[in-house]
């Protein structure tokens, strides 16, 4: 219903989209992270019951503020993926962490996530790994190609002298992975190479297919993926700056249009003052 000429929802999107709002909300945010990571550390005696109901206040607090951008925003607040997520996190914070749900307790720190919501940099960059999702997947398949043609490779040859390693698919699975993370694969190597000194250059090619080409790979992804939503970014800032361009230009024209009807106006007065009859 319209009060004083401006409807309840639209006062309460001004409220709810307003920067210093915004700012709150990004500070109780940032206050429920730390009272949080105390709550670790302090668990019994009042200082625990103060910050528990600190926290509780701060839940409520999400959960008002949830529910008036639902109320201003209406069914557009769930076409908004950050939006749904604002309230999927809180959701959780709201089960009842008891029982068989204990294991929910530990979720509330989902609740600083938020933060990927209020920061617009962060945003961006949330924005732009989404972006890059398909991409990954194309590369992760590639990976997954490239990991599984190599355990079957490295089971072949080296399951036999070195099974602690290489004696099952499952076995060298792990063992690859440990080595593309280039993590003691020096020493997986040393105890091949004692039986098959040539076995260098199947973890030499490995590790240039796999973490120097392959893992690279998911980088330039990435940071496509991120040049796409900065250059959407600024696309649509200067399609701001065109319209207002417009909005300028079609404002000048009717001041004009508005001083030449004022001087007709005023001409066609002249004129009817002059050829109205002398008294």
């Amino acid at each position: 219903m319209p009060v004083g000429g401006v409807s309840v929802r639209g006062r309460l999107r001004t409220l709810v989209d307003h920067p210093w709002f915004q700012r709150v909300v990004l500070g109780v945010i940032i206050a429920n992270a730390v009272v949080l990571g105390l709550e670790t550390s302090i668990v019994d005696g009042p200082a625990d019951e103060v910050l528990q109901t600190i926290d509780d206040v701060m839940l409520w607090f999400f959960v008002t503020e949830i529910a008036l951008r639902l109320i201003a925003h209406g069914t557009r607040f769930f076409r908004d993926p950050w939006s749904v997520f604002d309230l999927l996190v809180v959701g959780i914070a709201l089960i009842p962490a008891t029982g068989p749900l204990s294991l929910l307790r530990a979720l509330r720190i989902l609740r600083v996530l938020r933060l990927a919501d209020s920061v617009p940099s962060m945003k961006r960059v949330v924005n732009g790994l989404v972006a890059a999702v398909p991409g990954m997947g194309s590369v992760g398949a590639l990976l997954l190609l490239v990991m599984y043609v190599s355990v079957v490779i490295a089971t072949n040859l080296y399951g036999s002298i070195a099974e602690e390693h290489f004696g099952d698919l499952g076995t060298t699975a792990f063992t690859l992975f440990q080595v593309m993370t280039g993590e003691a694969w020096p020493d997986i190597a040393d105890d091949v190479m004692a039986h098959e000194p040539t076995a260098w250059i199947f973890f030499v090619v490995f590790i240039l297919v796999v973490s120097f080409a392959v893992l690279n790979l998911f980088i330039a992804v990435v940071v496509s993926g991120m040049e796409s939503i900065d250059e959407l970014a600024e696309h649509e800032e200067r399609s701001d700056a065109e319209v207002m361009d417009e909005l300028r230009a079609i404002r000048g024209q009717l001041a004009a249009l508005q001083a030449e009807l004022a001087a007709s106006r005023a001409r066609d007065a002249d004129l009817e003052r002059r050829a109205a009859p002398a008294p």
